[in-house]
């Protein structure tokens, strides 16, 4: 597993930043990634992928230790999709 800190650190040596200058730079992105799709917009990431707010209906499910039939509320959910580039990375 690769951590927030861990991609900070990288980029702290690539980039000649202290890792705590690093480290603010990678939390702005996930909190701008994360205020868009609050507002439900994508945030697409050209090379690497897109963030996408799905919503799930509400709809029944069974409690499995009873069997009992329950309704699971409608929800979202934030989906990646990865670009063309990193799904040939992961498959080349």
């Amino acid at each position: 597993m690769t951590t927030a800190t861990e991609i900070a650190d990288t980029i702290a040596g690539e980039q000649k930043l202290t890792k705590a200058q690093a480290k603010a730079i990678v939390e702005s992105v996930f909190r701008q990634i994360a205020a868009a799709a609050k507002g439900g917009a994508e945030t697409n990431i050209p090379g690497f992928g897109k963030f996408k707010v799905k919503e799930t209906p509400e709809r029944e499910g069974r409690n499995p230790a009873t069997g009992a039939t329950i309704k699971i509320a409608a929800s979202k959910k934030l989906n990646f999709t990865p670009a063309k580039a990193v799904k040939d990375a992961l498959n080349g």
